[in-house]
């Protein structure tokens, strides 16, 4: 018992040193940067927009942009929202450009200080958002694959008179926030002053994990504390509680050497998921709960889960059966794609 308290104590200081200390360190350490970061813009005079628009923030070390990206931005152009596109890159080839311009109304291309808040935020102010006509803001990137079915079932589920601030998915780790991967602002809060103050105080730190805590969870945090409802389209709890029952039920009649392995890795991660709902330990949706995401019709998948598979979950062999399952989406793109990043391993 000693022990264990013990090694939860040294965790716990572990995650402040982690979480709290180096991003501080990071900070105070870090000389001002100049938010303005832009090496390309397209087109020269200020785009027309629509009264829906995403900013769609984008990185490839190599300059491209991937076909699965290009899929997206048809996506979110099909469903009446004006794009305006900001890469990461510090420079884009002149093909890629070439690929966008028919599908975005507006080009950003900068240097990768900041990482992705600030390219967020050197989009908007770059593209004058929000803007008087300006009814719903869409803050979306390249993380995810997809959309694997009609982006407009997501957005048909978005109601401002609920929140003002939904995302797709919500997370309870580290703090509760709407994961950011895909965002989307209603006309009360982009008249808010709690969306240009939260925007006004976005730095280009030189540290990933201060942009976690700060920005990516920050920004929820923020919103709710400035009385701002904020709201997920697909909620943790709910993906939690749609777990197979049949998976949690333990036959000792049947010989395990019998049993189809895959199907063991299905009950592992069933019941992974339950022991760490009882244990009231955060998940991440987007990863462990992958299945369960698909089931409930959500649109996308994420691209570090099958190229990485960072939290290791079991049965994420299964994902083309299940997108099969429940969209028959064409998932050639998405081949490819991993043909290209995934190393020593199957996706």
């Amino acid at each position: 018992m000693r022990l264990r308290r013990l090694r939860l104590f040294a965790g716990h200081l572990w995650n402040i040193w982690i979480w709290q200390i180096v991003p501080h360190l990071a900070h105070m350490l870090s000389p001002p940067r100049n938010p303005i970061q832009a090496v390309f813009s397209w087109p020269e005079q200020p785009p027309e927009l629509s009264p829906r628009v995403a900013l769609f923030v984008h990185f490839d070390g190599r300059g491209n942009v991937r076909p699965y990206v290009l899929g997206y931005l048809e996506a979110l152009r099909a469903a009446g929202i004006s794009v305006v596109f900001v890469s990461n890159t510090g420079r884009l080839k002149p093909e890629a450009i070439e690929s966008l311009k028919p599908l975005c109304a507006g080009i950003l291309v900068r240097r990768n200080v900041g990482y992705d808040f600030a390219a967020m935020r050197e989009g908007l102010s770059h593209f004058g958002l929000p803007r008087a006509n300006t009814e719903m803001l869409v803050i979306a990137n390249d993380s995810v694959y997809g959309p694997l079915r009609p982006l407009n079932e997501l957005l048909n589920k978005i109601d401002f008179e609920k929140a003002d601030f939904w995302g797709a998915t919500e997370s309870w780790q580290s703090r509760y926030h709407l994961q950011s991967y895909f965002l989307v602002a209603g006309p009360a809060l982009l008249a808010h002053p709690a969306w240009s103050s939260f925007w006004e105080s976005v730095m280009s730190v030189p540290s990933k994990r201060w942009v976690i805590t700060r920005y990516e969870v920050g920004i929820t945090q923020w919103m709710i504390r400035q009385g701002i409802r904020c709201a997920a389209v697909f909620r943790y709890h709910d993906l939690v509680h749609d777990i197979d029952p049949t998976l949690l039920v333990r036959d000792d009649k049947i010989d395990p050497q019998e049993i189809d392995p895959v199907l063991i890795m299905r009950r592992r991660h069933a019941r992974r998921i339950r022991n760490f709902y009882v244990g009231r330990t955060a998940l991440n949706p987007t990863s462990d709960l992958w299945r369960q995401l698909l089931l409930a019709g959500f649109p996308f998948i994420k691209r570090e889960l099958l190229r990485d598979n960072p939290t290791g979950v079991p049965d994420v062999m299964e994902w083309r059966e299940v997108v099969a399952q429940t969209s028959g989406a064409d998932i050639a793109t998405i081949e490819r794609d991993l043909q290209l990043v995934v190393r020593n391993t199957a996706p």
